[in-house]
């Protein structure tokens, strides 16, 4: 994970571990200070992206990649040698190749929640944007046109419906200042239920589809994976109120873009939207999307999580996620960790706390050709003695626990079936 550097104090030799940082975005400046006080090696190149982020890891060697809208393939990640955390700067990681970092053994970590004001902030703007057609207003303005009689046709807000798709940090921060503009706020998440529903004040979807049907203004806040692709489907988007709005500040491939095209044009569904399913990998490039020529849509550049306060917070975040790597080894919100694993078995082994206890052990596991898929060695106060939990993907024989129970420093063996494993 490091690099070991040898200083010389009063004729005593220590070695420092250095971890290498290359940081291939826009990143705080306070966050930069923060991870080169911990004694991290750090390298700032924000138009880092493509073949040349391949080549910046290819060639300085870094430990940890940081990143915060671009763009991590799988060419990148095989290019670190050392690579082996790559921090995502905000919440969402589909921009990284998760599949390869876990392939490579390299973990993959987020900062949830600390952007969750931004996007919320941005929502309501879109929102807003929707309701009194601002753009638009400013846009005519700017064009030497006065067009009162045409913007004076709002609806308002106030006893309208608001429906949170997706009722995690940024969900709950768009409810409150909903709330706030005196708007019925309903809900619908996959793991709300009616209970807490009731414990946070909002009203409860038990179906998607019902939040639809009686939603006046629809924001969709949920993670982008498998689950959520295409979540907005056509049935959704045919189900909404003729001129209801709906915002996206989660990802572009959350909606189906083409069905919330046709309910624009045949129902006056007006939309505010920060992503989009064809962005462009870098921060400023040429884009086209159907959806953006619609009157009554209003597109920002994904900058819900753009603001000076998030992104400093966001900062301090990742600069903890790297700190606690550092010092311990452990990652702050992996995303890549596997929730289960092929192991059917769990071999417990008490031993005093001695050099070569766990190599006698793995020794004899490996030549019975038993692999180790996860493993904890906790250690009794006083540090004498331990207990290793292993956990296998086949049970030992019998003759295998006794020459593991062989070695002198070993105070019992024992196993356990795993629960719903066999």
């Amino acid at each position: 994970m490091t690099h070991l550097d040898a200083t010389t104090d009063n004729d005593t030799a220590t070695q420092q571990q250095v971890l290498r940082i290359l940081i291939a975005d826009k990143f705080d400046a306070s966050g930069i200070e923060s991870l080169e006080a911990l004694g991290c090696l750090v390298q700032s190149n924000p138009d880092l992206e493509g073949d040349s982020l391949a080549q910046a890891i290819s060639e300085q060697n870094p430990d940890v990649l940081i990143v915060r809208g671009t763009k991590v393939n799988a060419s990148a990640i095989e290019a670190g040698r050392e690579l082996s955390l790559i921090v995502r700067a905000g919440a969402g990681y589909d921009s990284i190749d998760v599949a390869t970092a876990s392939s490579r053994g390299v973990f993959v970590a987020n900062c949830p929640g600390k952007n969750s004001i931004a996007v919320a902030e941005l929502v309501w703007g879109l929102i807003l944007s929707c309701d009194r057609r601002i753009p638009d207003q400013t846009a005519e303005l700017r064009a030497g046109m006065w067009n009162k009689k045409e913007y004076s046709k709002a609806d308002g807000l106030y006893g309208k419906t608001l429906g949170i798709v997706g009722l995690g940090q940024i969900g709950m921060e768009v409810a409150e200042r909903g709330k706030a503009f005196g708007m019925k706020v309903v809900a619908w998440s996959r793991s709300l239920t009616e209970t807490r529903a009731d414990e946070l004040d909002v009203g409860f979807a038990s179906k998607l589809i019902n939040l639809a049907r009686m939603a006046d203004v629809i924001s969709v806040n949920v993670s982008a994976n498998k689950d959520t692709a295409g979540l907005i489907s056509k049935q959704f988007c045919q189900a909404m109120k003729p001129g209801a709005y709906i915002i996206n500040t989660s990802r572009g491939s959350v909606v189906d873009e083409a069905a919330l095209k046709r309910a624009i044009e045949d129902k006056g569904i007006r939309a505010g939207l920060d992503v989009f399913a064809d962005e462009p990998g870098t921060g400023t490039g040429s884009f086209s999307n159907p959806l953006v020529q619609q009157p009554g849509v209003y597109g920002t550049h994904h900058v819900g999580a753009s603001t000076a306060q998030a992104q400093q917070a966001i900062a301090t975040e990742a600069v903890r996620i790297v700190q606690t790597y550092l010092q311990t080894g452990e990652v702050p919100h992996c995303v890549n960790r596997a929730a289960s694993t092929p192991a059917t078995t769990l071999l417990t082994v008490r031993h005093l706390n001695r050099p070569g206890v766990l190599a006698h052990v793995f020794y004899t596991l490996g030549q019975a050709g038993i692999n180790v898929e996860e493993m904890e060695n906790l250690i009794y106060d006083g540090a004498e003695a331990a207990c290793a939990r292993i956990q296998l993907d086949d049970l030992p024989e019998e003759s295998q626990l006794s020459a593991i129970g062989s070695n002198e420093n070993v105070l019992s063996v024992t196993l356990t079936q795993i629960p719903g494993k066999s």
